[in-house]
């Protein structure tokens, strides 16, 4: 272990020999800064961060002097002074040569290592900044200290956002997620969230850890892929979130000698894809151990109880650990010593003997060196030695490295001696000898080119044609095939390409790059002129087949002519699927060791090779559906035979036939970007992307207009809906209307009831106060009563001759009008939906205006009523008078007047008749009117009411005057008595009671024929306006 001590030294070489870190401690240096002063001291380093190449770290101490350390230079540089301890680094911004540096005054500044100048200074903090997170852009950064976390933007260096919490809940840690945009926020009750850097919305927060196992989490640590946080504390447990399910899936316990947890930090591995599996755990003993999270098996660790451990920060590439310890010093880690061990290979399975030289030394002379003292050994023979401890090297330190990392000494020509001796490679080191055999160059940059193209059109729906179970593995096979199609345009038509890149997606799922690398490189070599004849099959590759095994089997070949079985049936499936529908994964791999250490045309003499070995079956199929079978599905064969026959077929085929002719060497794919691809028909590829526009075009299309025929039916639907809404509210109130119409009605029967009750005891007062004035009245109107009867008899039969008359005529014009009613009846319901809504309207206002004018026509008649009674208490007074005056002369002109009223009675009806059709149409007519009109009609009518009273009053002072006159003149008072009783019929028939069964007969005949006339006039009516609207017609009919 070398030991730097950098005192007052500036800049300087961290180390003066190259480190070799033994694989005890893995220790490259230990820096440590002490003063030259009177009283030296060793200055504590306080925080370290890695830049994000991992060859660069930041250092600072607590008086303030940060240092910058080159590993891959060998170099350190003080690039500042702040006079004050730093409480937190970062250094992996946007602009690589700055960095930021947090210290005691709660202050944060950014420096250049460069020009070592102050770029910006920071403040908003009142606590001491702990922690300091770099988005991945480099664009944003998070500071947190205990009380707040703040956002910053490092382009302009003002603060975006501020989190305040409540003084009872503190933050333990705010970052970011590595290569994603999500903000993860960790409280000191145990709570965390997850936000949205852009919108600063929450995503999710996690559920409360199990009570059984609840601690208070203080350190946290998310693997570089970002899908696993791992969080402890004051407890020997750990516990790991899986962060896309949101949920916890395992809680590790620590040794008994772990009682707190005071850092964890992910070891990264460049062939893991981000997923961590290493993690390590700094506990309270100042050790810090490093575990696999899926095996929970202890790898190794750091430190010691007498050198502990007090932070320690573990760089990007997974290379370098660099550990402050409590003594303040700082120790620079090799990860590939510490893990030497762990990754060290099994012993050689290969001893080589060598042989003697050919000039070999006697015994005399050996005997003699050896006596000498000093072993002297021929030269030959020492070379040959050094040379075989070199092979041993090579062997045995081929290995040393990780798996992932590529060695020079592997030899193809060794490998293949190695693999004909064991048939395959070894299963822990198979995948670091095909990167090795196919030369990957690992081209990350011009891979994420590709994966940034995201998912290609042509593999949307991946999972319906192929349902793969595991969703991880769909998601990776559709990302592998859309990186090879963006590669290459054949690559999106070829429906073949996801049988042949399954079985490398299965095997390299965790690392998409070596996987797109390893299809990539068996595309270009071992598919050689595989897509010349695209879309068909290639059948220059089909023909070689053939050949070679005409060559070697003529019976198999003829057996396939016979039954019409061609190359596209027993060699096209196994080419397709590389083998991997024939055999197990064992089996396949095992091929494959032997098919990537040898030259292209092994994988088609594997084709021959296989249809050889199952000859027997073969010949006994007749059936193309057995053929079929066969070449789909795994056979009871030994690959090993199969191998060992492709070999013989690699040795034993002439040169005309044989495929080494016609297919070229292994080419490796170039460095930096992948080759261009374009052996394959153009146009072919290209006609078929554009039908296949043309086709995605049409299809927008046919859904554009479906989606529109579902609007337009969803709208139909809706618009039926609220039809029905509409009718069934008008019904609802339609109904309510008619509840309270029939309540109306009910109210207003009971207030006639009450009225006709009142008016009932008035007149049988009345009857009670005139039955006496009657009695002697009724015995001279009993014979008029007869003879009117008589009259009225034959009245009612004219009438009824008329009315039958009527009636026929009425039923043929009925079913005239019945045809006619037909006609309009589909008018009507065409015109009705119009119709209701403008009468509801106008229904509406009509009844608030009629309930105005009930309420107004009451109070009138209520008026009208009291002015009736006082009027009829002052006419019974002066009716007595009259009455008895009356009754005398009435005597004398009884039979006088017999004559003339019946003479009266026939010139009356005649014209009562004509006035009744004439008031008929009249009152028609006004019904028609305004309600103005028909106020102002029962002004009219009270004003003709107030005339007639003055009228009455008139006749009774000059009957007065008759009566005193009638002694002096009777002849002339007869013939004066007969013209006023004519005149005062009209008056009086409606107060005397004695006439009252005349009066129902006359009221009985006028409302006949009153109907009549109503009916012969909508008779008229409906045949002089059959084009009128049916609403109208109905309401002529009512």
């Amino acid at each position: 272990m070398q030991s730097t001590d950098l005192g007052n030294k500036e800049s300087g070489k961290l180390w003066h020999r190259k480190p070799s870190p033994a694989a005890r401690d893995g220790i490259i240096v230990n820096i440590i800064h002490s003063t030259s002063d009177y009283l030296p001291k060793v200055l504590r380093f306080l925080n370290v961060a890695f830049d994000s190449s991992g060859d660069c770290l930041i250092a600072g101490d607590h008086q303030g002097n940060i240092y910058v350390f080159d590993l891959y230079g060998n170099r350190f540089n003080l690039v500042q002074r702040t006079a004050q301890a730093c409480t937190a680094l970062a250094f992996n911004l946007r602009r690589k040569s700055e960095f930021l540096v947090a210290l005691a005054d709660y202050s944060i500044k950014c420096f250049d290592t460069v020009t070592k100048e102050l770029v910006s200074w920071m403040r908003g903090h009142e606590s001491s900044v702990f922690s300091i997170s770099v988005h991945a852009s480099g664009r944003y950064a998070i500071t947190t200290s205990s009380d707040t976390a703040q956002l910053w933007d490092l382009d302009t260096f003002q603060r975006k956002r501020k989190l305040n919490i409540l003084q009872s809940v503190g933050i333990q840690k705010v970052f970011f997620l590595p290569l994603s945009n999500t903000i993860l926020s960790c409280f000191k009750d145990n709570s965390i969230f997850a936000w949205e850097c852009d919108t600063l919305s929450c995503r999710y927060q996690l559920p409360a850890p199990p009570e059984s196992s609840s601690i208070l989490y203080k350190v946290f640590a998310v693997t570089r892929d970002g899908r696993i946080l791992a969080a402890g504390g004051k407890s020997n447990h750990l516990h790991l979130w899986c962060l896309e399910a949101k949920q916890l899936f395992r809680i590790i316990q620590m040794p008994t000698k772990v009682r707190a947890i005071r850092h964890l930090d992910f070891l990264p591995d460049s062939f893991d894809a981000g997923s961590n599996q290493v993690l390590g755990v700094l506990s309270q003993d100042g050790i810090m151990r490093f575990v696999n999270i899926q095996t929970c098996k202890l790898l190794f660790e750091i430190g010691s109880l007498d050198e502990g451990i007090s932070s320690s920060v573990i760089s990007p590439h997974g290379r370098y650990i660099a550990s402050i310890m409590e003594n303040g010093s700082l120790n620079i880690y090799s990860v590939q010593a510490l893990t030497q061990e762990i990754n060290k290979p099994p012993p050689p399975l290969v001893k080589v003997i060598e042989d003697l030289p050919k000039s070999k030394l006697n015994s005399g002379d050996l005997k003699i060196k050896v006596t000498t003292g000093r072993v002297q050994r021929p030269a030959k023979s020492r070379e040959n030695k050094i040379q075989t401890r070199i092979l041993k090297q090579d062997l045995a330190g081929s290995f040393e490295n990780k798996e992932n990392e590529l060695s020079d000494g592997l030899n193809k020509k060794r490998l293949q001696v190695l693999l004909k001796g064991y048939g395959e490679y070894p299963m822990k080191y198979r995948m670091f000898i095909w990167r090795s055999l196919l030369q990957l160059p690992e081209n990350h940059t011009a891979f994420s080119s590709l994966e940034d193209k995201g998912v290609h059109v042509a593999f949307l729906n991946l999972q319906k044609k192929y349902p793969i179970k595991s969703r991880k593995l769909l998601r990776v096979l559709q990302r592998t095939l859309s990186a090879l199609a963006h590669w290459s345009a054949i690559f999106s038509d070829t429906p073949y390409l996801p049988l042949l890149a399954f079985p490398f997606v299965k095997l390299f799922q965790n690392n998409q790059l070596i996987c797109f690398e390893v299809i990539a490189t068996l595309i270009i070599n071992w598919c050689q002129h595989w897509f010349e004849y695209f879309p068909n099959p290639p059948i220059n590759i089909l023909s070689m087949i053939e050949n070679v095994l005409a060559f070697h089997d003529k019976d198999l070949l003829q057996h396939f002519i016979n039954h019409d079985i061609t190359s596209q049936l027993y060699a096209w499936p196994l080419l397709e699927t590389v083998f991997s529908e024939v055999l197990t994964r064992e089996e396949w791999l095992k091929l494959f060791d032997n098919v990537f250490s040898n030259h292209p045309s092994f994988l088609l003499m594997t084709v021959v090779a296989y249809n050889i070995c199952s000859r027997a079956p073969l010949l006994n199929c007749s059936l193309k559906d057995d053929f079929e079978y066969f070449f789909h599905h795994r056979n009871n064969l030994d690959i090993s035979v199969v191998i060992r026959e492709v070999y013989h077929l690699m040795d034993t085929t002439p040169t005309d036939i044989h495929p080494n002719s016609m297919l070229h060497v292994f080419v490796a794919l170039t460095k930096g970007q992948y080759p261009v691809f374009n052996q394959y028909p153009k146009f072919i590829v290209d006609y078929q992307t554009q039908e296949r526009e043309r086709i995605r075009i049409d299809e927008l299309d046919y859904l554009r207009e479906r989606q529109m025929v579902e609007d337009m039916q969803a709208e139909v639907d809706q618009q039926r809906v609220e039809d029905e809404a509409w009718y069934q509210k008008q019904e609802l109130l339609r109904k309510a209307e008619e509840t309270r119409r029939e309540l109306l009605l009910q109210e207003e029967e009971k207030m006639i009831q009450q009225r006709q009750r009142l008016a009932s005891v008035k007149r049988e007062l009345k009857v009670k106060e005139m039955h006496l004035q009657d009695a002697t009245r009724r015995r001279f109107l009993k014979l008029q009563q007869d003879q009117r009867e008589m009259e009225l008899r034959r009245l009612d039969d004219e009438i009824e001759r008329k009315v039958h008359m009527r009636d026929r005529e009425i039923a043929t014009t009925a079913k005239d009008l019945e045809m006619r009613h037909l006609e309009l009846e589909s008018q009507k319901r065409h015109y009705e939906k119009n119709l209701i809504r403008n009468q509801e309207a106008v229904a509406k206002e009509m009844r608030e205006d009629a309930n105005a004018f009930r309420r107004k026509v009451d109070l009138e008649e209520h008026m009208f009523h009291k002015l009736i009674e006082t009027d009829q208490t002052q006419n019974q007074k002066t009716q007595k008078l009259i009455e008895e005056n009356l009754a005398k002369a009435e005597q004398a002109c009884l039979n006088a007047d017999w004559r003339i009223q019946a003479l009266h009675k026939q010139r009356c009806d005649d014209l009562q008749r004509n006035e009744c059709y004439q008031e008929v149409a009249r009152l028609l007519r006004e019904n028609r009117r305004t309600e103005t009109e028909v106020l102002d009609a029962m002004m009219g009518e009270e004003a003709k009411k107030w005339e007639e009273a003055k009228e009455k009053d008139f006749h009774l002072k000059s009957e007065k005057k008759a009566s005193a006159l009638a002694d002096a003149s009777r002849k002339w008072f007869l013939e004066k008595e007969r013209n006023d009783a004519l005149e005062h019929a009209e008056h009086l028939c409606s107060k005397v009671s004695l006439n009252q069964r005349r009066i129902q007969w006359d009221t009985m005949e006028r409302d006949l024929v009153e109907r009549v006339r109503n009916l012969r006039q909508r008779l008229t009516v409906q045949a002089r306006n059959r084009r009128q609207p049916p609403h109208l017609l109905a309401t002529q009919r009512a």
